[in-house]
């Protein structure tokens, strides 16, 4: 039973080291815990943000889909400690986000166009329907 008490002797000798030791050994598991992000991924959650409207959602669903599924990769590979993968998917995110915003003004357009040349259509036929006085 004697074995199982502890004398004083059998705790370390220098206290203040051994609780240096894991005070260092946790700020080290929390750094390395952390992984730092690109700074692209920011440049990326801009974009992706920017081109977030109901007339991008609307008007080109799956290129904004696109972008946002590849921040989330991107976001993944920076909790996976991938930095490369990271910075690769945020820059195409990015993009991505573009692609999306371009389409949609691309689309709107159009539709403008389109109203535009039925409008001279009518009244092309309403001017021609009209006897000369």
């Amino acid at each position: 039973m004697n074995s199982m008490l502890y004398s004083v002797s059998a705790l370390p000798a220098r206290p203040l080291t051994v609780l240096t030791l894991l005070v260092t050994a946790s700020l080290l598991g929390a750094c390395a815990s952390t992984p730092e992000a690109p700074p692209q991924l920011a440049v990326a959650e801009a974009a992706v943000q920017r081109a977030n409207t109901p007339t991008t959602m609307a008007d080109a669903p799956t290129q904004l889909r696109v972008a946002t599924d590849k921040l989330a990769a991107a976001r993944a590979a920076v909790m996976a400690g991938d930095t490369p993968r990271a910075r690769m998917l945020s820059e195409q995110a990015e993009a991505d986000a573009r692609v999306a915003e371009l389409h949609a003004d691309s689309m709107r357009s159009g539709k403008a166009a389109k109203e535009s040349e039925d409008a001279a259509r009518a009244l092309t036929e309403e001017v021609q329907r009209k006897p000369a006085r």
